[in-house]
């Protein structure tokens, strides 16, 4: 911090501190939960779909536009994506019966698998991460998240992503979406 005083002397610590302690505590996650994917042998991109299609609700079905545009990807990307998904089993891409032009993929019981045991290790590791905060710390920590995260949203409106399925309260279940 006082490398940063040294250099801009406007810069106020305490806002200066959280928002590096938010970097580094987001980019150290990331690193982790990519470790325990790719530890299952599923890459980051592979995930992001198994996620998307096992909260779209059973029977875990979407056509590639829905999951492309979900995801913020071009259909070719998610084309490539889903071939290799196909391949490792992780995922079967059929015909739509009633609409035989229309593709379906939909999440096997392998890719149901693995997401179940990578959600198995991050919520191990992320109870472990909040060991040290009690249950009241934790809600508040996590208000305090949502504020400073609804602030970016109006700032940033295009910047992808909402809060919506943070509204819910803590005994109300996630969202589909």
């Amino acid at each position: 911090m006082a490398a940063y005083q040294r250099e801009f002397r406007d810069l106020d610590p305490q806002v200066e501190q959280v928002v590096s302690a938010l970097g580094r505590l987001n980019r150290r996650m990331n690193v982790a939960y990519g470790r325990q994917v790719a530890a299952l042998g599923v890459s980051n991109a592979e995930w992001e779909v198994l996620k998307t299609l096992v909260l779209s609700g059973a029977p875990y079905r979407l056509g590639p536009g829905d999951l492309a545009r979900r995801l913020g990807l071009t259909p070719a990307a998610m084309t490539h994506r889903i071939d290799r998904m196909a391949a490792e089993g992780l995922v079967t891409r059929d015909r739509d019966e009633s609409n035989r032009v229309r593709v379906i993929v939909e999440l096997t019981d392998e890719g149901r698998a693995k997401w179940m045991e990578a959600m198995r290790m991050a919520t191990d590791f992320e109870e472990e991460l909040l060991q040290d905060l009690s249950g009241e710390e934790r809600g508040v920590l996590g208000e305090m998240l949502i504020r400073v995260l609804r602030r970016v949203e109006q700032a940033q409106p295009d910047a992808g992503g909402r809060l919506t399925d943070l509204d819910r309260g803590p005994d109300k279940p996630v969202s589909g979406t």
